[in-house]
């Protein structure tokens, strides 16, 4: 097995005819075109000056060019940075800054504001449709291009996660760690050339990007792309997929319609759920109205895929199965690391070839969250039970996940928080049976404030994205706190737990 993903990747290609990607318009790209296209893309990189071990940061809505440019990335040895199309350029002005990419690729709509907090870097341009000044440079350059080569700690991306501080964190990702995470998903879930995936996901994020993609490339398999998840085109494609991944959310709505029948997904090979918990009810409804057993997975940011229910076997609701074959898990006590035995609640560590190689630019904190024998300390809490199971039973730093992203409390908080007129706030994760879990901001104000819930969600709307406005703003008197003046999260999480019943 290559190091170098790009390698791998061309070592399991089928026929250079062979469908890789069919776009909601029924056009298609080739393996053949996938070479080709990647290459024209490598060659324009390298005339933006783009050198191995630069940063390409890209901001751009989901399109098969945007796959190209990720793999043209790979090729140049380049470091892909893909961020969330819904950050403010506020958001955006931080990642930037830290990462500070040779070339950002933004919507052309975005151009000038981003041009204004990128000084330095080359900017292009790639629309929905896949078309803009990067792909226009492209298409004047040759396909043939040697790829740079790359050693398996090399690496080929960074993601940025967060933490209770609100400062975004890089997470380093080399091709050893993209390339090894891929093969095992892909024998773990049995996936070959003759799959045809279901691709309703962002791709700004591991699960869509990393485990999706990555996973239909090292098969030979193609993807039935859709820019975004809707019903309507899930129901017209389902009978031409056999597996699908998902986020909970998508299983809800599908739910919710009269057309998900047994009939109707008798054909499916395998439907898979990550990013967010998701609930014991919503895996039982799913197996009695379509006769399959969603299979859930576990992964982070920092990890790509660390457990999964198996292919064959129970998938047991309310778990997330094993770990990985290479992957090594242990529950360890938060305070002292001791190890814990089977039932024994503590926090999750991992080791493996899976494993993220730091922090950008943070050697500080790639210290911190790493055990002396390498093994990583994730800061989920969980139990692994008799059997083998791994259980999430919550999450430290008071991480939300809400729709399959994630949300960091102290960011929104510390937006609220600068609001006149607010004197405090925490914000924190509800249930909620559509996305996981609700982002719930519960705020003190000021005596004679004018603040009420809409003008505080209005206030936030230009300074976060969607994904992180609370979906209710609770006015409180006061907030509740231990002998040693901490919120209790914990205590507003029981009082709220119904809020979205």
């Amino acid at each position: 097995m290559s190091n170098h993903l790009f390698d791998a990747i061309r070592q399991s290609a089928p026929a250079l005819n062979a469908t890789f990607i069919e776009r909601d318009d029924r056009r298609i790209l080739t393996y053949g075109d996938l070479v080709a296209g990647s290459g024209r893309l490598a060659n324009a990189l390298a005339k933006l000056a783009v050198q191995p071990g630069d940063r390409v940061a890209a901001q751009v809505e989901k399109s098969a060019e945007a796959i190209l440019l990720y793999l043209a990335c790979l090729r140049a040895g380049a470091v892909f940075l893909p961020l969330n199309t819904a950050y403010t350029i506020t958001e955006l002005a931080y990642f930037i800054a830290d990462a500070e990419p040779r070339l950002v690729v933004c919507d052309p709509a975005r151009r000038d504001a981003i041009a204004a907090i990128a000084a330095g870097a080359a900017i292009e341009t790639v629309d929905a449709r896949g078309q803009g000044s990067l792909m226009a440079l492209a298409e004047a350059q040759p396909e043939s291009f040697d790829d740079a080569p790359r050693g398996p700690d090399d690496l080929a991306a960074i993601l940025y996660t967060s933490g209770t501080t609100g400062r975004s964190k890089g997470a380093m990702l080399s091709h050893a760690n993209l390339a090894s995470n891929a093969h095992t998903l892909m024998r773990w879930w049995r996936f070959t050339a003759d799959d045809v995936l279901l691709h309703a996901l962002p791709i700004f994020h591991t699960h869509g990007l990393f485990v999706a993609t990555n996973i239909v490339l090292l098969a030979g398999a193609s993807m039935l792309f859709l820019p975004k998840f809707d019903p309507d085109a899930v129901f017209r494609l389902l009978p031409r997929a056999t597996s699908m991944m998902g986020v909970p959310t998508f299983y809800v709505r599908l739910l919710q319609d009269e057309r998900l029948t047994r009939e109707a997904a008798a054909h499916m090979r395998v439907f898979i759920s990550g990013s967010a918990p998701l609930l014991a009810e919503t895996h039982r409804d799913w197996s009695a109205r379509t006769g399959h057993a969603l299979l859930e997975r576990y992964g982070m940011t920092e990890t790509n895929m660390n457990t999964s229910n198996p292919y064959e076997g129970d998938r047991v609701p309310g778990t997330v199965g094993f770990p990985l074959p290479d992957v090594a898990l242990r529950i360890a006590d938060p305070a002292t690391g001791a190890i814990l035995g089977p039932e024994s609640i503590g926090v999750i560590e991992v080791k493996g070839p899976n494993v993220f190689k730091g922090y950008w630019r943070n050697p500080e904190k790639t210290k911190e969250e790493f055990r002396p024998d390498g093994f990583f300390i994730t800061g989920d809490l969980g139990k692994i039970d008799r059997r083998g199971y791994v259980h999430i039973v919550g999450r430290g730093k008071d991480l939300i996940i809400t729709g399959g992203y994630n949300v960091y409390p102290k960011e929104v908080e510390s937006e609220i928080d600068a609001l006149d007129g607010v004197v405090e706030s925490a914000v924190i994760g509800v249930p909620h049976r559509d996305f996981g879990e609700g982002v719930t901001a519960v705020v003190v104000l000021k005596p004679g404030s004018a603040l009420d819930g809409k003008a505080i969600l209005a206030a936030l709307e230009t300074r976060l994205a969607r994904f992180k406005l609370p979906k209710s703003v609770i006015v409180a008197p006061d907030l509740p706190r231990n002998a040693m003046g901490k919120v209790q999260k914990n205590l507003l999480r029981d009082t709220h737990r119904d809020l979205y019943a």
